[in-house]
Formats: structure tokens, C-alpha cells, sequence
């Protein structure tokens, strides 16, 4: 019987821009996605029928019906487009907090689809997994690839990038997530909102040259949201700039801290603890690390 293991990395955007609406009602996006080292682990075994475990920092995935998940819902696309009746065992042991912006489901719904393409011995290429992510989630296809990468389109369209240079982090989030928080995000975006891609394209003009990243490389056009939808998200990211310089994670309400090559976290980590939030050192992590077993 074959068991397949998969790290299952978490996300950050480096960069957020919201061009505008498109026609079919999403919004055209450009941003920079990279993997960091907080990760699930997902393992897939063969079974009879699709049926989800789910272990660790849960949230409120227990109280969730399995066809809601998004690891669930990636079996059951794939399944019935090979038009196969397999089954598979699915366990997510959880680390990446659910709702954050972090892109753990998304991130789950990728590795079950590769471990499953393995498993059920199918004969698809990566792209072809991509289409089938890209009608679960924007973020699925992205962890596909994992790495740095630019996200297109509605952040589906994924052009892989040279990966940064290893960078400390430290992520902070509040473990009161807001349902349907980022339709609710998108939908508070007024046209005042909106800007061109030229964050995204200097980003990627920097990573070219060689750059060491910056604060001033950075930027989300939710920052200008958050305040809108989740005051209480706004206040921690106003509060959160006594440590640093806080980004959001895509549509937050998690945020990031970039870390100084020989600074001690200890007192950012403490700092922002001492607000009420969940705080970890973490890291990037590159394409082939983040696509290793776990």
C-alpha cells in the first residue's frame, strides 16, 4: 500500500496589487508569492472513499462538514476529471492557522492533489493539476510551483521567479478570524483602491539584479482596507509597527516582520505576544524545498 507525505507550506505576498474588476466579476491582481517555512504535513493513503483527518491546530475545521475543505474538494476535482472512482485517505495534521491569509487550505488542496496523482498512478502534468487547482482557489496553483513566483490574472496565473535569498520573518496573527473575510476584503476595495503593477514589476526587477529585500520593496493595497472591514486587524497592524514594519499576509488579517540577518526575535516575538497575537519566527523557503516530502 503507498503512502505519500507532503510538506504543505504556508505563504506570504511580498507584494499586493489590485489593477481592477475584470468582466467576469474577480479582480485582475498582480503579486509576489513566496513559501515560508511554517508548514501542514498532508498524508495520503489509499481507501475506498475520500475521507478527511484533521490533526493539530484545527481551528474551526472539526466543526467543518469534510466537503468544505478545500483538500476534499481537490480529491473529489481530481476524480472526476481522470473519471476514476479511487478513494484516498487524506490526513491534515495543521500548523498554518486557518483563515489568515496564509493560504493553508489552498496550500493542502495542492499537496493532496499531488500525492493523489501519484497514488492513483495518473498521468498529468503539473499544469494540468493547475487547472484543476484553479477552480478550488487562486493560491492553488501557486503551491504547485511554491518558491518566489508572480501571481496573474485573478493571482492564478503563476510565472515562476528566482527564489529570494533566505529571509527571517516574524508572523504574527489573531486567532479571531472574520468569515468570508476575504470576499469581504476584494469587496471594500473602491477604485481609489486600485493601482498598477509597477510594486510588482520593481520587485521583480530587484530580485533580478540581486537585491537584498527591504521594507521599502514591499507593499499590499489591503493595508489601506484592513481598517474598513477588521478594525481590530487594523488596530494590531497599527500597533505592530513599535517592532517593526508589519506587511500583510494577502488579505491578513495575518502580517509579517522582516528579521534582520543577526537580529534576536526574541523581542519582537515577546513584543507582540504581549498584544493578544500568535507570534512565530519563521523563514522563506525555496521552490524545491517547499514541493520535498515531509
Amino acid at each position: 500500500m503507498t503512502t505519500v507525505r507532503l510538506r504543505s507550506p504556508a505563504k506570504i505576498n511580498w507584494t499586493m496589487d489590485v489593477l481592477g474588476k475584470r468582466n467576469d466579476g474577480y479582480h485582475e491582481v498582480r503579486t509576489i508569492l513566496q513559501t515560508i517555512a511554517l508548514s501542514d504535513t498532508v498524508t495520503v493513503s489509499p481507501a475506498d472513499d475520500i475521507e478527511i483527518v484533521v490533526t493539530g491546530e484545527t481551528g474551526d475545521l472539526l466543526d467543518q462538514p469534510q466537503e468544505d475543505n478545500l483538500a476534499y474538494q481537490a480529491a473529489s476535482a481530481l476524480r472526476e476529471d481522470a473519471g476514476i472512482s479511487f478513494g484516498a485517505r487524506i490526513e491534515l495534521h495543521k500548523r498554518i492557522p486557518v483563515a489568515t491569509g496564509l493560504g493553508g487550505g489552498s496550500s493542502n488542496a495542492a499537496a493532496t492533489l499531488r500525492a493523489l496523482r501519484t497514488i492513483w498512478r495518473l498521468s498529468l502534468t503539473d499544469a494540468d493539476l493547475a487547472r484543476i487547482g484553479t477552480q478550488l482557489g487562486s493560491d492553488v496553483p501557486f503551491f504547485l510551483t511554491g518558491g518566489t513566483a508572480l501571481g496573474s490574472a485573478r493571482g492564478d496565473e503563476i510565472t515562476p521567479l528566482s527564489d529570494v535569498a533566505k529571509q527571517r520573518l516574524v508572523v504574527a496573527w489573531s486567532s479571531d478570524a472574520q468569515p468570508d473575510k476575504t470576499t469581504k476584503m476584494y469587496s471594500a476595495l473602491e477604485s481609489s483602491d486600485f493601482v498598477d503593477d509597477a510594486t510588482s514589476a520593481r520587485f521583480i526587477k530587484s530580485l533580478e539584479r540581486g537585491a537584498v529585500l527591504g521594507d521599502a520593496d514591499l507593499s499590499n493595497v489591503f493595508d489601506s482596507v484592513v481598517n474598513r472591514v477588521d478594525p481590530a486587524a487594523g488596530q494590531a497592524l497599527a500597533d505592530a509597527h513599535a517592532f517593526g514594519t508589519p506587511h500583510l499576509a494577502g488579505s491578513g488579517p495575518a502580517f509579517f516582520l522582516l528579521l534582520a540577518p543577526t537580529a534576536a526575535p526574541e523581542p519582537m516575538v515577546k513584543g507582540l505576544a504581549k498584544t493578544g497575537l500568535t507570534t512565530i519566527e519563521t523563514h522563506t523557503i525555496s521552490a524545491s524545498e517547499a514541493l520535498e516530502p515531509a
